[in-house]
């Protein structure tokens, strides 16, 4: 398995789950824990949560599971943003395993 990640913020847990999922059947790539994030302005959202889905491997494939995930999410609720790292540098590996859906 390669060292590159995509990440893609959906609106809403299942659409999460959504991207996740379609993520997974496209390519060869690992998930690691979501993400949470409540924004400061949730009335304004579709969905007042947003949930980072991140996926490990190789660019290629990667590239392969955010796109797939983007087309799913955008059929549930939506996508926030999607970007793709090719190269993971050693700290940003330690920011990555941080995730919110463990605190209160």
């Amino acid at each position: 398995m390669g060292k590159s990640v995509g990440i893609i913020e959906v609106y809403g847990l299942v659409a999460a789950f959504v991207a996740c999922d379609a993520g997974c059947k496209a390519a060869n790539v690992v998930v690691e824990n979501f993400d949470k994030n409540k924004p400061g302005n949730p009335d304004s959202l579709p969905v007042p949560l947003i949930v980072a889905v991140k996926f490990r491997g190789n660019v290629s494939d990667v590239t392969a599971a955010v796109e797939a995930a983007k087309e799913a999410a955008n059929r549930v609720s939506g996508v926030v943003c999607k970007h793709i790292i090719r190269n993971v540098e050693e700290d940003t590996e330690k920011m990555l395993k941080l995730n919110a859906f463990d605190k209160k």
